[in-house]
């Protein structure tokens, strides 16, 4: 049936009584855009997800071109995880059915999707109920071993109720990637994981990281993005219980070619839940690219919600981009706070201009800048040699940096020195 014939259809349905006042043309072509978060497709069966041209809204700052190979179905090259596993872990591998039988969240895009469908096994780490741990969980996942082919992974983390624990996943080497990984933590658990995307320069990776946070119970998710060419990273949070505490922690550096993107996504469905979302990243090289979307979405049933959501992107060299979208979604008003923020700027030549006055030459003064940019995310990250490691990491990034023409010695701010901030908030008092 033509666009035509279906408003002539409706006309006539109108004219007896028996239809709607409103036709949508793109919906009499089949395409219906989903407005809120809660409207969004959440479906193991891949048929739910069509092939992304790069117009949809969960899809239109992601270079799609680039992603053909990932996102048409297919079975998966066999994966060689390496495993540090202390006591009180164990792990082994199931079925995809027996993985959604744990009640894992299901898939939110076609990447997801297609590493639940496409893994020939499901990895499950499993901590034991009341386990302290002193030592973190590592999974190390080399994408060197698969000679190029497309791979799909699927990870379940299972943290028993009482427990406390740091899992690290690690990946690094070439490969081209989709992953979904799932946790559960179960009842008055305190689980924390950090992903590191360290991969090689030609590396791309597609990811859905969902936790269904128990009662009571304390979950982190810390990123870390430095390497690969086309790396976009979706951390979500959905509560089975009230009590459950969120935070979302993420750093990203992206150098010329690279293409780094993370997603949040924060459903608020229980009552009385917290949340804290942060992400920072920092570009240099002229073709630099992040971009960073949350989205946080407080039901109907989720009163005394309290959550809060920020993005803070530092531009080091010119013609780099930092795209910085904050959604916040309300359906009542008993809450807390709700609220968000948002900014992206160059280095304040005003405080360059103060540290290099102090003696300090003009490249360690933004090496300075750019350590304190990210100080506040990194020492959030709960052992001493996991921090080590990524400020590591950082001084690599800060060493090869090419940054822009030298600073003048300014009177006073210069006007582009401040960041371009939206801070929209709710009840809530937050430092920014």
């Amino acid at each position: 049936m033509s666009v035509a014939d279906t408003l002539a259809e409706s006309a006539d349905a109108i004219a007896q009584g028996t239809g709607t006042t409103h036709v949508d043309p793109a919906a009499a072509r089949g395409f219906v855009p989903e407005q809120s978060r809660a409207e969004r497709t959440a479906s193991f069966d891949l048929a739910d997800f069509a092939v992304p041209k790069g117009r949809e809204e969960e899809w239109r700052f992601t270079p799609v071109k680039k992603l053909a190979a990932l996102l048409a179905e297919g079975s998966s090259p066999a994966l060689d995880w390496t495993l540090d596993l202390p006591e009180g872990v164990t792990t082994s591998t199931i079925t995809a059915e027996a993985a959604r039988g744990l009640g894992i969240l299901p898939p939110q895009d076609r990447a997801a999707a297609v590493a639940a469908a496409g893994a020939q096994e499901v990895l499950l780490v499993d901590i034991a109920p009341e386990a302290e741990l002193t030592q973190p969980v590592r999974l190390l996942l080399d994408g060197t071993g698969t000679d190029g082919a497309v791979a799909h992974a699927h990870l379940v983390i299972r943290a028993g109720h009482h427990s406390r624990a740091t899992v690290v996943i690690d990946h690094q080497g070439r490969g081209q990637l989709t992953e979904l990984v799932s946790v559960l933590t179960e009842d008055a658990s305190d689980l924390t994981v950090v992903a590191g995307q360290r991969w090689a320069d030609d590396a791309i990776h597609l990811a859905q990281h969902d936790a269904l946070v128990g009662r009571d119970s304390r979950y982190r998710h810390i990123s870390v993005t430095l390497g690969g060419e086309v790396v976009r990273l979706n951390a979500n949070v959905r509560y089975a219980g009230p009590g459950g505490d969120a935070t979302l922690l993420g750093v990203y550096f992206a150098d010329s070619g690279q293409h780094l993107e993370h997603r949040s996504f924060v459903d608020h469905n229980t009552a009385h839940c917290k949340s804290l979302v942060t992400y920072k990243g920092a570009l240099q090289g002229g073709t630099a690219r992040t971009v960073w979307v949350g989205d946080a979405l407080i039901r109907a049933a989720a009163e005394g919600t309290d959550t809060y959501e920020l993005n803070r992107n530092l531009i080091l060299t010119e013609g780099a981009r930092a795209d910085s979208v904050p959604n916040l979604e309300i359906e009542t008003g008993e809450i807390k706070g709700a609220g968000h923020a948002s900014a992206t700027g160059r280095f304040d030549d005003l405080q360059l201009f103060y540290l290099q006055a102090r003696g300090i030459p003009e490249e360690e003064a933004k090496r300075l800048v750019v350590r304190g940019f990210f100080a506040d995310v990194v020492r959030e990250i709960p052992l001493p040699d996991l921090r080590d490691e990524v400020s590591a990491a950082i001084e690599a990034e800060l060493a090869a940096t090419a940054y822009a023409a030298p600073t003048t010695a300014p009177s006073g701010p210069t006007p582009d020195a401040a960041p371009s901030t939206t801070d929209h908030s709710l009840d809530r008092t937050k430092e920014n």
